[in-house]
């Protein structure tokens, strides 16, 4: 049988997105307030604001600029503007996005200002923004899309459905030729050699184990008390009371399916299709944007207290399956899965129902957290700056 279609935006270099923003990213902390005033002149572009960018180095440079450049990069932003203090850093973003083939120019504040360069930046989004308005979806293979999955703010009805039923549609999904990843390393512990099994090779195997282990080492390295923090409170509210009961329900997002790869931080796929790990925090706002960075047009997001997260590039999507946060969070949950605990309906379909609200939400459709504004865009910082 053929795949489904959803009506996407065809990018110039053949990526394929679902939403169709002009963005006006800083590239540092101090260029905040110059992308945010062109945001206010220019309707129909956004500014991503962020506290980084500053003295930072090694590592944790590479990472800030590979988040960045794949921020703007992703299929979901039509053209991009840049706001840097200094040029030769800006310059480096504009030149990595424009990889892609798509719009982008960069403005450098030293010797401008803030008011010169807003000004010249805004003419410059206001043209993007007309090119932008023209484009037009068309019917794209579900095949083609990239998505990613993580849960948050979980309890015991997640591992027992919401995340079951979003292992379902990742089965589908990669098996209809789609890509998607996924993460969340410290919250894999005590479930770990399960994942490990799921990947494709004995080689890569050993690296995911190579992965989570340093993590864990790092965390045990702190000397700290992660109780509160891994789990949650809310995850100790749900019913969780140790970090091995949280990652057995976590795993359940990936189902069945062969791990193809483990990336790193905001490292984008080197192939399309398959399911991928990706090392992230279990932070959900620096998980989710890591992924965005990394290609994903769409996130599938399980929760069971209550996670209201959102990204301004991407649409998430929330899956519940506790019927009391269904009730009292309605206006943040896009699929009700609690029915599967009613025994309302199987898991198979819950995973439909989930692939239906993927169709809808890819071809348009607010998620739930783009109608109440949630564009949390947080970066992933590795260590202090210089």
């Amino acid at each position: 049988m053929a795949n489904p279609t959803f009506l996407g935006y065809r990018r110039s270099n053949g990526a394929v997105a679902t939403r169709n923003h002009v963005a006006i990213l800083p590239l540092d902390d101090l260029s905040n307030a110059a992308a945010e005033g062109v945001a206010a002149l220019i309707p129909g572009t956004m500014a991503l604001s962020h506290p980084y960018g500053r003295l930072q180095f090694g590592a944790d440079l590479e990472l800030h600029f590979r988040t960045l450049i794949g921020t703007g990069a992703n299929p979901n932003v039509a053209a991009c503007v840049v706001i840097g203090i200094e040029p030769v850093w800006t310059k480096r973003v504009v030149d990595g996005i424009a990889q892609t083939g798509k719009p982008v120019a960069g403005f450098a504040i030293e010797g401008h200002g803030d008011i010169d360069t807003i000004a010249r930046a805004a003419w410059q989004a206001k043209e993007y923004v007309q090119w932008a308005s023209e484009a037009q979806r068309e019917p794209i293979d579900l095949g083609e899309i990239v998505v990613s999955t993580k849960c948050g703010e979980s309890d015991t009805t997640s591992g027992l459905a919401s995340n079951p039923s979003v292992g379902k549609a990742v089965e589908r999904l990669v098996a209809m030729g789609a890509t998607v990843m996924f993460g969340e390393t410290s919250e894999i512990t005590g479930g770990e050699e399960i994942v490990a099994e799921h990947m494709a090779t004995p080689e890569l195997s050993a690296k995911f184990l190579e992965v989570q282990r340093a993590y864990v080492k790092f965390i045990e390295e702190q000397d700290a008390d992660l109780f509160g923090s891994q789990p949650t409170q809310g995850n100790i509210a749900g019913g969780l009371t140790t970090i091995e009961e949280k990652a057995l329900g976590n795993l359940q997002k990936i189902g069945k399916a062969k791990v193809d790869g483990v990336l790193e931080p905001a490292e984008a796929p080197p192939r399309h299709g398959g399911l991928w790990f990706m090392d992230t925090s279990s932070a959900a706002a620096e998980a989710v944007t890591l992924w965005a960075a990394a290609g994903s047009v769409l996130h599938m997001f399980a929760t069971g207290q209550g996670n209201i997260i959102g990204n301004p590039i991407i649409p998430v999507i929330k899956i519940c399956a506790n019927p009391k946060t269904v009730k009292s969070m309605a206006e943040h949950v896009d699929v009700d899965a609690s029915g599967l605990l009613r025994r309302e309906f199987d898991l198979n379909e819950a995973g439909e129902k989930i692939m239906q609200m993927v169709l809808r939400t890819a071809s348009g459709r607010m998620a739930a957290a783009e109608t109440l504004r949630h564009r949390e865009f947080v970066l992933t910082k590795l260590y202090r700056s210089a």
